[in-house]
């Protein structure tokens, strides 16, 4: 008989200081900060909960102000990691509580009077950091992030009569570039707009500290599929469940203030303090993402259907690691053991037996994608080498073929803007391989440059398309 999962029947009744306050109820935060600040809790002297906050009017709807399993439940993780299979649930217990910022204001503003608090980490996609000139009125709760992050912070700086010690560290997780920074200036902005004093301007940017950070965690969300076979495991009927692969690495741009404060140096947890996130975010984007959107065009073509059918292919994976060690780390700043170590464990993520992580799914996009994660391999390496690397064109070459819509007489479900997919059509009406490459490549609109400008990259192209019988 399963027992209703809350504090009492988990024997969880004690609860900590909230250090930590979060804008996002999201299945990635709980899966990845709030189960790194429960290991925080278990092997250091953190001591600190979570207290979430909606950043939506709407959030998620296993995670209400009402929350009848008291911010309890487990996060299960399931893949390869360091070359063995892991299968393991753990409790989270450091989440305290949900609040509503639209119906629960003043609760809302309570959080910031906290003299406990020392973070405030965030994930409202990559379109939640903005500045809305509309939002004009400081005593509404509006929908943008940096908005009610400005109402928290002033209502802090007010109620602590602007002590420098009540200033609190900004970790966003949200997928953009700079994002913290993003973060601040957004906040200026609203701090301007609703005329808060330079009293307090000079507060926020003196006091409170914006880190960019990088996060990375494949979080698939509640494991419908295996959810009678975890609740057996761990004994409760927990409706909550999250489930992630084992892999996990959260990059931080920071001091060493911070990380004395956040302690997961103390914790054995994947968690880099760097004075630059630049290297490693452009690292990330060409081996990580950059091989996902190589591989897809090469493997669709092969009659691969899923990453792991890709890498365990002895042709495929071949091509996708090569195209990685070979081709795509050379262009890297990094020291290329700590690339070479990353891109291992790429490998190894690419083959979890847990994840269907299907090719179709990531080839939403790919001119877009392509641009950003694997041409500035191509032009890179030329630039370094003098010569263009063989497998990225192969996948270039590929690429092209893939977006003719049809293989050996099966239809491709490409999944891309209306316009793009007409221009290839277009295109395809040539037999000519040149042709068609020349008027790809010459889409400034898709690459940001002619790249027929380029010299012998159309040839290569072409020839890439004729050698493997792509035309």
């Amino acid at each position: 008989m399963l027992k209703k999962l809350n504090r009492q029947n988990a024997n969880r009744k004690q609860t900590r200081p909230v250090r930590v306050l979060q804008f996002g109820d999201g299945n990635f935060l709980r899966g990845f900060a709030d189960w790194m600040i429960d290991i925080l809790n278990e092997k250091t002297d953190f001591n600190g909960d979570v207290q979430i906050l909606r950043p939506q009017r709407k959030g998620q709807a296993d995670l209400r102000e009402d929350d009848n399993q008291d911010g309890l439940y487990h996060v299960s993780l399931r893949g390869l990691y360091h070359g063995k299979i892991v299968s393991e649930t753990r409790l989270i217990t450091c989440v305290s509580k949900t609040v509503n910022p639209f119906t629960q204001q003043s609760l809302f503003l309570q959080a910031a009077e906290n003299p406990d608090l020392r973070f405030i980490i965030s994930n409202t996609t990559e379109a939640g950091i903005v500045f809305n000139s509309a939002d004009t009125d400081p005593d509404v709760v509006h929908e943008s992030f940096p908005a009610k992050a400005t109402q928290l912070l002033f209502h802090r700086f007010k109620f602590f009569n602007g002590d420098p010690s009540s200033g609190v560290i900004f970790i966003p997780c949200e997928l953009i570039e700079k994002n913290g920074e993003a973060l601040k200036k957004a906040m200026l902005g609203y701090a301007s707009l609703w005329n808060l004093g330079g009293a307090f301007t000079e507060w926020l940017v003196a006091h409170n500290t914006f880190c960019n950070s990088l996060v990375d965690r494949i979080v698939t969300g509640f494991p419908k599929d295996t959810i009678g076979e975890i609740q057996r495991s761990t004994g409760f009927d927990d409706q909550r469940v999250v489930s992630a692969e084992p892999f996990h690495l959260w990059v931080i741009e920071a001091d060493e203030k911070v990380q004395a404060a956040f302690l997961t140096d103390k914790a054995g947890l994947s968690v880099k303090f760097v004075n630059d996130l630049a290297p490693y975010r452009t690292s990330k984007v060409r081996i990580l993402n950059g091989a996902h959107t190589a591989m897809v065009p090469v493997a669709y073509l092969r009659g691969l259907r899923t990453v792991k059918e890709a890498v365990d292919d002895p042709v495929t994976g071949a091509f996708i690691r090569e195209a990685i060690f070979d081709e795509i780390i050379p262009t890297l700043e990094l020291p290329p053991d700590e690339l070479k170590q990353f891109a291992g464990e790429v490998l190894e993520r690419f083959q979890n037996p847990f994840i269907r992580h299907e090719l179709k799914s990531i080839a939403l996009n790919s001119i877009s994608k392509f641009t950003v994660r694997v041409l500035p391999s191509i032009l890179e390496y030329h630039k370094k080498k003098g010569h263009f690397p063989k497998k990225l064109i192969y996948s270039f070459a590929s690429l092209i073929r893939f977006y003719q819509g049809e293989w050996q007489g099966q239809s491709i479900p490409l999944n891309d803007n209306p316009e793009v997919i007409s221009f290839f059509q277009n295109c395809w009406r040539s037999n000519d391989a040149g042709e068609i490459v020349r008027t790809v490549l010459s889409h400034t609109g898709f690459w940001g440059q002619d790249l027929t400008a380029i010299d012998g990259l159309s040839e290569c192209v072409v020839k890439s398309m004729r050698e493997n019988e792509l035309v």
